[in-house]
């Protein structure tokens, strides 16, 4: 099968769909981190005409998207501009008024959506996009939004972490899971590992730990989904 990894610069969905004989390929707006030819630097929405059997977008720009950053929205008081925002933008933003920062954010909601939206209606018969649960005003801007089919831990999967992850997903099943580990007691050392995406302190590479695909997702992905594909195109 053709397979497309959108917003990934990990590698490890790619690889994952590789190993298994897929001709798969990601693409981001910055370089692969493994170095591989198999990574396509540009914006996704450029290749989704490209006659692909399956999208999967794992990381795309979420955070003006989801519940948790709703509240900036409309009262953008935070010292630091958001990182989306243009290096203009970031220069000018402690002497911008709240109205201005507004405009900004909406339009950085916007961008998010269309985003969003253009890979979920992309002319591919299978699709899943990586994104946590949305707010409302999301929701709007996003043509045929249909709720997250599933959320997903790493542990599922057998990797030791705690990251939920929600899929939307069309034309595709939802991932069963495969080596089930048991959770660590809250507050044990074992537990603060487990929780380290969400422990990361903030630094220029947070947005890469907390972004992180897990092998065992990644595994699954190619196996369900790539093989849901395979026999399909096989009926």
């Amino acid at each position: 099968m053709r397979v497309l990894v959108g917003c990934e610069t990990s590698g490890v969905v790619r690889r994952a769909f590789d190993a298994l004989g897929h001709d798969a390929w990601s693409c981001d707006l910055l370089p692969a981190d493994d170095g591989s030819n198999r990574h396509i630097v540009g914006d996704v929405r450029d290749l989704l005409g490209d006659d692909w059997d399956l999208l999967a977008v794992m990381h795309p720009p979420c955070t003006r998207l989801c519940n948790s950053g709703v509240r900036w929205l409309n009262d953008p008081v935070q010292k630091n501009p958001p990182d989306e925002a243009s290096p203009a933008e970031k220069l000018a933003w402690a002497g911008l008024s709240i109205d201005e920062r507004r405009v900004i954010m909406h339009r950085l909601l916007d961008e998010g959506a269309a985003l969003f939206s253009d890979c979920w209606n992309a002319p591919i018969a299978r699709v899943a996009v990586e994104n946590p649960v949305m707010h409302r005003y999301a929701k709007e801007r996003i043509r045929n939004y249909q709720q997250p089919a599933q959320t997903v831990q790493p542990w599922w999967f057998g990797d030791p972490a705690f990251k939920a992850t929600s899929f939307y997903l069309r034309g595709l099943p939802k991932l069963a899971a495969a080596t089930r580990l048991t959770p660590p007691a809250s507050g044990t050392e074992e537990h603060k590992q487990w929780s380290k995406v969400h422990r990361a302190t903030p630094g220029p590479d947070r947005w890469k730990l907390r972004s992180v695909t897990y092998p065992g997702i990644a595994a699954a992905m190619a196996e369900q989904w790539g093989g849901h594909a395979m026999q399909e195109a096989a009926e």
